[in-house]
Order: structure tokens, then sequence, then C-alpha cells
């Protein structure tokens, strides 16, 4: 089990915020720095700390920072609060 600071950290690599900013809230396109082309970032990112490749029908959901948990269930990967 991965704990829900490891993602916040994942997430604020791929975005250069801290992450301290990082909350479920988060959505995509919702700040400047989670774009296009960081959220092409976030899915390498999410994929090297999990050890997971996912699928790109799974990369046009990942929407905010909710639906990536929910994702990564998917994945086997559980985050804990």
């Amino acid at each position: 089990m991965h704990s829900q600071q490891n993602l916040q950290e994942v997430i604020a690599k791929a975005f250069g915020i801290t992450p301290n900013d990082i909350t479920d809230e988060l959505e995509y396109q919702s700040i400047p720095e989670w774009d296009s082309v960081s959220h092409l970032v976030l899915v390498t990112e999410l994929e090297s700390a999990y050890s997971i490749t996912i699928e790109m029908e799974d990369v046009l959901t990942m929407g905010s920072v909710a639906k990536i948990k929910e994702l990564l269930k998917k994945y086997n990967v559980e985050t804990m609060a």
C-alpha cells in the first residue's frame, strides 16, 4: 500500500508544485501547471512510481486527483489517507 503523501509527491513532481497544493478537488486545467503537456508528464511519473502501464483510455479519464486515485485502484495501487 502506498501513502497519500507518496501520491501527492508524484503529482507535485509532475506539475512542479508543492505536495501541500495537492487536494482531491484539484482538476485538469484548474491550475496553470496542469495542462496537456504536464498531464502526459503526470502519466509518466505515475507509471514510474507505481510500476504500471496506464492505458490510453484511462489517461483520458484522469481529470482530477480523486479520479486518479480511483484509476490507481484499477491497477492494484491502493493509496491510503
